[in-house]
């Protein structure tokens, strides 16, 4: 057996045929149980009526008989009665209409469920009554024929309003399913083609004006597209920008080594230098792919917060950290101040802003170790006095391998470190900002929200 197409045209169409479908026999039925009551309704009434007629009138003999007949409206061609006067002294016993002695001999079955109907063979459906009066019996057989006929032609109507539908539907939901799903049909097309084409810039696929869930699809898809495209290429640039880093320590290895494999034993002298370069070389390699792993770590980790005294932490942190600056390190840490977060985290974004404090510092000049707190927030401090950052590099000092032209070449650096800070930053739920430190020097910020209780 053929499999059943599953696109949204054909469920849409099996639907609807099965749903108009349904509605149409219910309702075709509906139709005939009530025609066919009310038709047996009617004759009830009739053949009520028949039989009043027969009470009020005694019919104790021939006479009485012949004058009721052609006093009564009764159609004989469609009723038939017979009279049964059980009277001693009458003067005939049974009186039958025309047709009824031929009634009288076919089988009558009783059709359940309906009071007074039965099937007389060869004579189809007939009403039944009866009634009493005076002595006499009478017996009335009603013939349904008519009704039935008319009950028939309601049942085809119905069974040709429902071919017609049947016949009509499937091209009116064939019109109204390629209004709704051709644009849906048009963006599957459109993402196939960008899905196996060579974008060089964003794609953006067509977004149509109606139905409104397909617009809204298509501007979803055009946000993940964008963001994707966005990501790839930071991607790219990403690694174009690590392989540019590991060029220049690499380059300068092979080169001093290649100085000592021509010259060393000729040159001893030049061995010691060279061997002090490739180690200082070896070493920016070294912290560049540390970073690179801890950037990869950062971006792909879910960090396990958890409360802990950030005041002891700091505290913790400056009396680490003194050994290793050569500028003064003052602290103004308040005691007894917890927060919820990742506590080596944070102490890797301490640590890394005041590195950086310590390369941009005078010797001369102090940097300071700031907690506090306000009503709602939390906020650690870092504050030196060194050149400051221009506003062009504030806008990009977060970005990955950035670092100002002013100072590449001269500070030793990766580009990295407050890329990294600001990914843990955020993996904390903090904010990390930088801001300048009048007369000059700059303030990076680390701020926590309070913890609602």
């Amino acid at each position: 057996m053929a499999k059943l197409r599953q696109n949204s045209s054909a469920i849409m169409l099996r639907s609807f045929l099965f749903l108009v479908t349904l509605i149409i026999l219910l309702s075709s039925l509906t139709t005939v149980v009530a025609v066919g009551h009310e038709l047996l309704e009617t004759s009830a009434v009739d053949s009520q009526h028949v039989i009043n007629s027969l009470e009020n009138t005694v019919i104790d003999g021939n006479d009485d008989w012949k004058n009721w007949r052609l006093n009564s409206t009764l159609d004989t061609s469609t009723s038939q009665v017979l009279v049964h006067n059980m009277r001693k002294d009458a003067d005939a016993k049974y009186y039958y209409s025309p047709g009824t002695k031929r009634l009288l001999k076919h089988r009558q079955t009783k059709i359940p469920f309906i009071e007074n109907l039965y099937y007389v063979d060869d004579t189809g459906f007939e009403y039944y009554n009866t009634g009493h009066a005076k002595g006499i019996n009478y017996q009335l057989w009603m013939s349904l024929n008519d009704q039935v006929a008319l009950l028939l032609r309601v049942v085809i109507v119905a069974i040709f309003i429902l071919i017609l539908t049947l016949f009509i539907t499937p091209f009116y939901i064939k019109v109204i399913s390629q209004r709704i799903t051709k644009p849906l049909s048009a963006l599957t097309d459109s993402a196939g083609t960008a899905s196996t084409g060579n974008q060089q810039k964003s794609f953006m696929l067509p977004v149509p004006k109606r139905p409104t869930e397909v617009t809204d699809l298509a501007n979803s898809f055009n946000r993940l597209l964008s963001q994707l495209y966005k990501q790839s290429e930071q991607e790219k640039l990403f690694i174009s920008n690590a392989a540019h880093e590991l060029r220049t320590p690499i380059a300068t290895i092979r080169s001093h080594a290649q100085l000592i494999q021509r010259r060393g034993k000729e040159h001893p002298e030049v061995i010691a230098k060279s061997v002090n370069y490739i180690n200082d070389e070896s070493h920016q390699m070294q912290s560049l792919v540390e970073e690179l792993l801890s950037l990869s770590r950062a971006d792909r980790a879910v960090l396990p917060l958890a409360p802990y005294d950030l005041s002891a932490s700091l505290t913790e942190i400056a009396d680490k950290m003194r050994p290793e600056l050569q500028q003064q390190l003052t602290t103004v840490i308040p005691e007894n101040i917890h927060i919820t977060a990742h506590a080596d985290s944070i102490e890797q974004i301490i640590i890394n802003l005041l590195n950086n404090a310590g390369k941009y510092t005078p010797v001369s000049e102090p940097i300071q170790l700031v907690l506090s707190t306000t009503t709602n927030h939390v906020r650690i401090q870092v504050i030196d006095q060194g050149a400051g950052i221009t506003d062009a590099d504030k806008a990009h000092i977060f970005e990955r391998f950035y670092r100002s032209s002013d100072i590449r070449g001269t500070i030793a650096g990766t580009g990295l470190g407050l890329a990294i800070a600001s990914q843990l930053a955020e993996l904390n739920h903090a904010t990390l900002t930088v801001a300048d430190n009048e007369p000059h020097g700059t303030i990076f910020s680390l701020t926590f929200t309070k913890d609602e209780h």
